[in-house]
């Protein structure tokens, strides 16, 4: 059966290079043990998700916790808007992106984003977060112009990527919103929500 092609766009956990806003009250080592788990648990996600491809868009070095049967492709490009242009770039057909930030993210998630975008009447399914980010997109057909341009990391960041989406024509779905770890009340929220993970033993560890 076709699906998508899923790709985690990601930064390798060290400290003092991830999850800054954290710190305080973590220090950077604590700060990269919470990114380091919540990749760890997305990344588990997407293995566990039917997929063309997975595909890991990588800043930094990578290491013993990237799963098999991903592809490791370095991130290119000045702004996270050419990144996000660059790593779809990298495949073709229908694609899934999501982040690193909401380790909640499950397989069923998942699955329902890669069905919603080879629907014939969806051109792209766009997953907003509460801080008015958006933690997933995803295209029928990889387009760099659906990121060119537009203002990564601001709290209209989600309203921006959504109208873009539309100023291209593109018949656009709503996937379910999930909250992002920014914070550290962030993170003691998310951890709440899924307390059997490894996200969620990282937190407790240093809460």
């Amino acid at each position: 059966a076709m699906t998508a092609t899923i790709i985690v766009i990601a930064k390798s956990p060290v400290p003092g290079r991830v999850k800054t806003r954290l710190c305080p009250p973590c220090t950077h080592r604590e700060a990269a043990d919470i990114a380091a788990a919540s990749l760890a648990d997305t990344l588990a996600a997407v293995a566990r998700t039917p997929a063309t491809a997975r595909v890991l868009a990588l800043e930094g070095a990578p290491g013993p916790w990237v799963p098999d049967g991903f592809v490791i492709v370095p991130q290119s490009g000045r702004g996270l808007d050419e990144r996000l242009a660059n790593a779809f770039a990298a495949v073709t057909g229908a694609v899934v992106l999501i982040g690193m930030d909401t380790p909640q993210v499950s397989s069923d998630l998942l699955v329902a984003a890669t069905e919603m975008v080879r629907d014939p009447d969806v051109d792209a399914v766009l997953g907003r977060a509460p801080d008015g980010g958006w933690w997933g997109i995803g295209l029928r057909q990889p387009d760099p112009r659906v990121f060119r341009g537009v203002p990564m990391s601001t709290e209209h960041t989600g309203a921006d990527q959504l109208a873009r989406l539309h100023a291209l024509g593109y018949r656009t779905r709503l996937l379910d919103e999930l909250q992002d770890v920014d914070t550290f009340a962030d993170a003691l929220d998310v951890a709440r929500l899924v307390p059997e993970s490894g996200f969620a033993r990282a937190v407790h560890r240093l809460d």
